[in-house]
């Protein structure tokens, strides 16, 4: 069996703590691997090897640390076939879902390839009287990023891979679900050329998390995973004065319009839906059709789809989905749709008896779709992280605007339609912070940035895109006048430009 430690100082060592965590393989229930988790002590030999490393680093021209990147971008695709495999038995994603959860990740390790230009500053010849006026952005020095299990690939390298080309060196503490790929990732960016000490690994659990938090050293953290987590988290790291981006939880809408192209939204719905047994963020859990015609339609074209999805190993590139994550993970979205159930909502299709032949204790549940659910539900409500659809009925169109718009999360929601005035109106009303229009998983590409609202985001500055340079750099402004031989005498009163 594997033995997963820490990677510190630029190689994997053993864990000192005595505790560890079991690793399944979720499509056979096995535990497959054995990780360690930190204590306080070995968090703070990961923070003292990171700041030993940091300053030389940071002097490094922004030009050397991006050659760094590019051939790490490079090795990651090398491995690519390896390391989505190595995700898909670790997490439960099929290999196809696995490669996506990386190829999004090596798209923000090839923006962070641009940091020479991205870190410029400004310069104003002439701001006054012989005087002339600049900024320059440098590291903050220290940083950490706390990431969640479902994208063990993605988050962290939109975590480091800026962060690293800033400057800074960077503390990692994945999810210990499935730590194996964020520990591979670390290995490749040694390869790649970064200094040992400029990008560490510490698998843990709360102990660790909190080490982290408490840290004086660390300057800068960033967070995914539930809402009352990143609550936590932004609520300690302010207590200590770290800046911090934290994002949480989501219940993302589709407004489904009378003249959407049906077979399109459908289509929509079963992707993000049920992709990756509904383990993201960015799942699209709520269906919104505007009109009781709309909604009869949905729900004859849904149906035949939930009840034909197929649900397969990790392995198996026929499969739709794979297993979830945890056998606990199975256990509490089948409670939530127990849940609806004595709510009241309609369960269309109920996957809580599905079997996988041959991998019975593995940790599969088919597809569930409810129908008629009201926004008082906790099923509407709260976040279910599983295969699982709530179709939500409107009867026009400002009461589908007003549903994501008053709901607690505002992470991402999409609208379907051919009405190019009612898009646009939905886009600039609705209050969620990434907009979809015909498009079911409106994750922002590399060089914008990715952030929800409300609930789902806690934090001035987002993930990836020109915030992430913002969030991992501080801004020095210099005004400078060199004498000139003019003696101007003493000024007692606020320099002006006047």
């Amino acid at each position: 069996m594997r033995s997963i430690g820490h990677f510190i100082g630029g190689k994997e060592v053993k864990g000192t703590s005595g505790r560890t965590a079991d690793v399944f393989e979720p499509m056979t229930g096995d535990v497959q691997a054995k990780v360690a988790l930190a204590s306080k002590a070995e968090v703070r030999a990961a923070v003292e090897n990171a700041r030993a490393a940091q300053p030389e680093w940071a002097a490094t021209n922004p030009q050397r640390r991006a050659r760094v990147m590019m051939k790490f971008v490079e090795l990651v695709q090398r491995d690519y076939d390896k390391l989505a495999e190595l995700l898909a038995r670790e997490h439960g994603k099929t290999v196809p879902d696995a490669k996506g959860d990386i190829q999004r990740g090596l798209e923000v390790a090839e923006f962070a390839c641009g940091i020479p230009h991205l870190m410029k500053g400004e310069y104003t010849e002439g701001a006054g009287p012989g005087i002339d006026i600049y900024s320059m952005r440098q590291p903050l020095g220290v940083v950490a990023g706390i990431t969640p299990f479902n994208f063990p690939a993605m988050i962290p390298m939109w975590k480091f891979a800026p962060a690293i080309a800033c400057g800074n060196a960077f503390i990692l503490k994945p999810s210990e679900r499935d730590p194996g790929v964020p520990m591979k990732l670390a290995e490749l960016m040694i390869e790649a050329g970064l200094p040992a000490g400029i990008l560490n690994v510490v698998n843990g659990d709360k102990e660790a998390v909190d080490a982290i938090l408490d840290d004086p050293d660390v300057k800068a953290i960033g967070f995914v995973g539930s809402t009352p987590i990143a609550q936590y988290i932004y609520e300690r790291a302010a207590q200590t004065g770290k800046r911090c981006q934290c994002f949480g939880g989501a219940k993302n809408h589709a407004i489904i319009m009378p003249d959407a192209d049906m077979d399109q939204a459908v289509d929509a719905l079963i992707g993000a839906g049920y992709g990756s047994a509904g383990e993201r963020c960015m799942a699209v859990s709520v269906a919104v059709p505007v009109g009781k015609t709309t909604a009869d339609r949905l729900m004859e074209k849904l149906i035949p789809r939930v009840e034909s999805l197929k649900i397969g190993t990790s392995v198996d590139p026929s499969a739709d989905y794979g297993p979830l994550v945890t056998r606990e993970a199975v256990e509490k979205v089948k409670s939530y749709i127990d849940i609806g159930v004595k709510e009241g909502a309609t369960l269309a299709v109920d996957g809580r008896g599905f079997k996988m032949q041959g991998y019975e204790n593995g940790f599969y549940l088919g597809g569930s779709l409810f129908d008629n659910v009201t926004k008082d539900m906790r099923i509407y409500k709260e976040e279910i992280f599983g295969p699982v659809l709530s179709v939500v009925r409107a009867k026009d169109y400002h009461e589908a605007l007003a549903l994501p718009s008053d709901h607690d999360y505002g992470n991402g929601v999409a609208i379907f339609t051919r009405d190019g005035d009612a898009a646009r109106d939905f886009a600039a009303k609705v209050n969620v912070g990434m907009v979809g229009v015909n498009v079911p998983i409106p994750v922002p590409i590399a060089y914008y940035t990715f952030g929800g609202w409300k609930k789902s985001g806690f934090g001035d500055l987002n993930q990836h895109g020109p915030d992430s340079v913002r969030f991992y750099t501080k801004t020095k402004t210099v005004t400078s006048r060199w004498p000139s031989g003019v003696k101007d005498g003493a000024e007692f009163s606020i320099p002006t430009m006047k």
